[in-house]
């Protein structure tokens, strides 16, 4: 059997796979996408994406297409079981991207657009209706699968292999990696419904409700759109939450002036796992395949969509020939670290939501209230930590992520990574100086003192004593400091020992 061949074949169009497979195909790289389903899924999971995760999309062409289909959220709450307000988080009034700091949305609108840019991408190739069989090789030359679909089964010869199959993941399976548990493993009830009347009478705002009767938590998602999430307690069966006269009574508080249509009911097992390995020979493992988190910080989607961006442009320089394939290494490196933070704040955020004690309840509120009392005001929702290592400098302001500017108002604004070239980015006060250095490979230059969109980023500088930034082709600060010292710096990044 003659195998088809390509440079990068994804497993799994969700949407890790989906934003993998644009970035890929911006890139001109012979991409394959297999899919076991014939479509998009056509109810709502993901709930959430951050201002980061908007950039990502505005990157990729459909950010204002998204945007209908979404809606801000400026406030997020835990209360008790009395309405009291123990931790409550408002909105940046400025992030780094330029975009709102958080975004609910509906997934199934959301992946249809991302299938439909990718569509449009030449290079990609997407074969639905088709499943991952079997592993046949992985060396030093590339993978080979086996694939079945309605025209029977076929090999794929591929460079690389990105495993975007979801929590189950037959790669991962394959490749026999091990999961770190976290050990949190809550069973809920999730809820998702359309308000045909009277919406506006539902909270406007997220809500943690740390009741240990029955700890909820509620989202309004995209325009006319709810979510709740009941715990389900100890000695209850799950199959019994879900009939709909169980799921009309836990509704019932909510709903008295408010017709509500079910959309999706369902029981998820919130907990968190990591796998041990997130690369084996040529084949990476990315989004719910190489992570799962509770859903309490709104990050996991993200997480997928980040790990995507992170492996897209190191594997444009590996096959192109301008990084070693020891780059590949710093995937896990730099992206590990991240997730497992956000899994432990998730934890955390799920430990606190899910008291059922009702003494440790009543002592967890009597110290939420009294930390709250000492701070003024909702802070914003915190940001998340900078990367670091990998494919990083050790230089000032490595793993910060890249303000980017926006000028203007609503629908004439201009932002400045649609007017920056794309790919690495040296954005500094010594332009002339960077346009003669001897670069590892091609990088866009711009002056931030001339340039309409540098002030954001010459206020870094400044504030940091240095004149030039490095970035990434995530929009990730590479360093900061000469030009000189810094394609010094990312010729050995670029082919790490």
């Amino acid at each position: 059997m003659t195998a088809e061949r390509y440079d990068v074949a994804v497993i799994g169009y969700g949407p890790t796979g989906a934003a993998l497979a644009a970035r890929l195909g911006q890139l001109g790289i012979r991409t394959l996408v297999v899919e076991k389903e014939p479509d998009v899924f056509p109810l709502p999971r993901a709930a959430h994406f951050d201002h980061e995760i908007m950039r990502v999309w505005q990157r990729l062409g459909i950010a204002e297409k998204i945007l209908p289909e979404t809606r801000p959220i400026g406030a997020y709450e835990f209360r008790n079981a009395k309405g009291e307000v123990l931790l409550e988080f408002g909105e940046h009034e400025r992030t780094p991207s330029g975009w709102r700091s958080s975004y609910m949305f509906h997934q199934p609108a959301l992946e249809k657009t991302l299938r439909e840019a990718v569509a449009r991408l030449p290079s990609v190739t997407i074969r639905l209706r088709t499943s991952f069989a079997a592993l046949l090789e992985n060396g030093a030359d590339g993978v080979r699968v086996r694939i079945e679909g309605e025209g029977g089964a076929r090999e794929i010869a591929a460079r690389y292999l990105i495993a975007c199959d979801g929590a189950a993941s037959p790669v991962r399976r394959a490749l026999g990696i091990a999961q770190f548990d976290f050990e949190f493993d809550e069973p809920w009830l999730v809820i998702d419904a359309i308000a045909e009347a009277g919406g506006d009478a539902l909270p406007q705002i997220g809500l943690q409700l740390c009741n240990p009767e029955r700890p909820t938590t509620f989202m309004p998602m995209s325009p006319g759109r709810y979510r709740w999430e009941f715990m389900i307690k100890p000695g209850e069966a799950p199959a019994a939450m879900l009939e709909d006269a169980r799921i009309a009574q836990l509704l019932e508080p909510w709903n008295r002036t408010t017709a509500l249509r079910l959309d999706r009911k369902a029981v998820y097992r919130f907990h968190g796992l990591a796998a041990k390995t997130w690369r084996a020979g040529r084949v990476l493992l990315a989004g719910d395949a190489a992570h799962q988190m509770p859903p309490f910080a709104g990050q996991g989607l993200c997480s997928g969509v980040r790990d995507a961006e992170n492996l897209a442009w190191k594997l444009a320089a590996v096959l192109s020939g301008e990084a070693g394939e020891a780059l590949l290494d710093t995937y896990q490196v730099e992206r590990e670290p991240h997730v497992r933070g956000i899994i432990e704040t998730a934890i955390f955020m799920g430990r606190v939501v899910c008291t059922l004690d009702p003494e440790a309840a009543a002592a967890r509120d009597r110290d939420m209230i009294a930390g709250r009392a000492a701070t003024a005001g909702a802070p914003p929702i915190p940001p998340l930590p900078p990367l670091s290592g990998g494919a990083f400098s050790d230089l000032p302001l490595a793993g910060a992520l890249a303000p980017q500017a926006v000028l203007g108002e609503g629908e004439a604004c201009r932002r400045a990574d649609d007017a920056w070239p794309d790919g690495f980015l040296y954005a500094g006060l010594e332009a002339a100086a960077a346009r003669d250095c001897d670069w590892p490979l091609r990088v866009g230059i711009i002056d931030v003192g001339r340039d309409p969109f540098g002030a954001a980023i010459a206020a870094m500088l400044k504030g940091a004593g240095e004149t030039g930034l490095l970035i990434r082709p995530d929009r990730y600060v590479f360093g900061a400091g000469s030009p000189q010292t810094l394609a010094a710096a990312l010729a050995r990044a670029l082919r790490p020992a």
